[in-house]
């Protein structure tokens, strides 16, 4: 499902900043996209953590590979060597299932979520161990889509700033922010763009 208002923010986006013009041209026919799933995506989130998005695919294939269906029951079903046997660290299979059994308790209910704002669903998510808040803002854009996210810590965007506004020199974060803040109210947008000139293939979790 494509963003309601992904050709809006695309169209001015391009109006306003020189740099993503060419880039938004370069891949106007691609979009970001939900998988509507919210504990698939937060669980994919926490696969990708430090490490590749190739790495992250790899792991994350070979997890539905082993759990067709990766919903909490299914987690919380598994043993942990089975997890480790999919390419996740022990760190991270002690947060995976974490995750399900809190989707189990009730102690996270999604229908609550379309209500709250950006930073109370990133303070609520954040309560959840092994999720911090890049964990959190790759839910935001990718399950709720939310437009208007700028994730500061994401090295895949810090990389793309770089190469795009400062010749590839590594950017101050207070200067990462202060361009960011000229996409308003479309900083997803922005930033899902700077990840597509990057990888070959489209970011999804």
């Amino acid at each position: 499902m494509t963003p309601a208002y992904w050709n809006q923010a695309s169209d001015e986006l391009a109006r306003r900043d020189p740099v993503l013009a060419p880039l938004i041209a370069r891949h106007r026919h691609e979009s970001l996209k939900s998988r509507g799933a919210p504990f698939a995506t937060l669980a994919r989130s926490i696969v990708g953590q430090q490490i590749s998005v190739k790495a992250s695919e790899s792991v994350w294939q070979r997890l539905l590979a082993a759990l067709p269906a990766p919903t909490p029951e299914a987690v919380s079903a598994a043993s942990p060597e089975q997890l480790r046997a999919c390419g996740l660290s022990q760190r991270k299979v002690e947060y995976i299932r974490d995750l399900a059994g809190h989707f189990l308790s009730g102690a996270l209910q999604p229908e609550r979520w379309p209500g709250l704002d950006d930073e109370e669903l990133i303070r609520e998510l954040t309560d959840v161990r092994g999720i911090g808040r890049w964990t959190a803002e790759m839910f935001l854009i990718f399950n709720l889509m939310r437009p208007d996210v700028l994730p500061l810590d994401d090295i895949g965007l810090q990389r793309a700033m770089a190469m795009h506004y400062n010749g590839g020199e590594e950017l101050p974060r207070k200067d990462l922010r202060s361009i960011g803040e000229g996409w308003r109210p479309w900083r997803s947008v922005a930033t899902w763009y700077l990840w597509r000139a990057l990888d070959p293939e489209p970011v999804e979790y």
